[in-house]
């Protein structure tokens, strides 16, 4: 079979492999779409992913269909379509520092089981949207971390794939105000289409004084300046001036989950923030959200469609790869392997 592999300091190559075999205890999965993500650039950028050495599978966002079931696993049928939680791989994390990576044509899930490793989704979802399952429980974790109530406003800094997916978990479970921040026009629009409540383009407008306006005023003793009532902030852009924004107009016992990778440090002025009483947590994975995501991605697959901007072919996987890595060209690239009923 065919997989992409890291091979160098920013080097991908398209190698032929054995195809692996499923064993009494295993399911082999024909992998039909997987998704590229931003961590895929930084492991090629260093040329492998740790603890791995040399040549890397890369791949970590994949729906298949089962071509063969061992005989010892249950609850599972040649032909059904599935969705893999990577990092309950026992050969280490799938196409993270792995032995294998979801960027070829099958992957083989070892000691499988039903709920742990792969769950199986109804057919009518196109592959390529199920293949979300893996960031979109990314942001639904981050949702999780930030726990806000139904009558809770949030703002989410970053309208890219984590920040939509932030925004339809929140608004799945009925938080009354989202307010989605972004400076690019078409990411926006696409928000105010996945049901975020306002929409603010920070390079033309004043994010805090816009956020007093849609939210309020948060009042306290102490509190320094102008201040919003905003009672959740979720930072997926990474940006150091979304740190600085949030700091600068958080009210009260507001909390700040960050899900975004920040690549350098990020000052903090505590002493500032001491009468605000502001909450960071930080959001990393999905410890239990990888099939909590699932429902909703099967009740609303034409919703998280959308996020999805190119869809590309496996044998143009480098252009693929290269797109994504592009800043300001793609939103949310999918590899897909072959037709919808080949």
């Amino acid at each position: 079979m065919r997989s992409v592999l890291v091979t160098g300091p920013g080097e991908t190559t398209v190698v032929d492999v054995d195809a692996p075999t499923a064993g009494p205890r295993d399911v082999l999965v024909r992998v039909r779409a997987c998704g590229i993500c931003g961590s895929d650039h930084m492991y090629t950028t260093y040329g492998g992913i740790p603890p791995r050495q040399g040549a890397t599978p890369l791949g970590h966002e994949p729906a298949g269909e089962v071509v063969e079931v061992g005989a010892e696993v249950e609850g599972v049928t040649v032909g059904d379509h599935v969705v893999i939680n990577v990092m309950a791989t026992v050969d280490g994390l799938l196409g993270s520092g792995g032995a294998q990576g979801a960027l070829s044509e099958y992957v083989v899930l070892l000691d499988a089981k039903p709920g742990e490793q792969f769950r199986v989704v109804p057919p009518h979802v196109p592959f390529s949207v199920a293949a979300l399952n893996e960031p979109m429980a990314v942001a639904r974790h981050a949702v999780n971390r930030l726990d806000p109530a139904p009558e809770h406003r949030v703002a989410i800094f970053g309208a890219g794939p984590i920040g939509l997916g932030a925004l339809l978990s929140l608004k799945r479970r009925g938080v009354a105000h989202v307010v989605v921040i972004d400076i690019v026009p078409n990411r926006l629009e696409k928000a105010l289409a996945l049901g975020a409540d306002a929409v603010i383009d920070s390079r033309t407008e004043d994010v805090a004084a816009r956020l007093i306006e849609l939210h309020g005023r948060s009042t306290g003793i102490g509190l320094r300046g102008e201040r919003s009532s905003t009672e959740g902030y979720i930072d997926a852009a990474g940006a150091p001036h979304v740190i600085r924004t949030v700091l600068g107009v958080a009210g009260k016992r507001a909390v700040l989950s960050v899900v975004a990778v920040h690549k350098a440090p990020v000052e903090i002025d505590l002493g500032g923030l001491l009468t605000t009483e502001l909450d960071i947590r930080l959001s990393m994975g999905y410890p239990t959200e990888i099939f909590e995501v699932t429902d909703d991605i099967i009740d609303n697959w034409q919703k998280y469609a959308q996020i999805i901007s190119d869809e590309i072919p496996f044998d143009r996987v480098q252009d693929a790869l290269a797109l994504a890595a592009t800043p300001g060209q793609a939103e949310k690239v999918v590899v897909t392997f072959g037709g919808e009923n080949d």
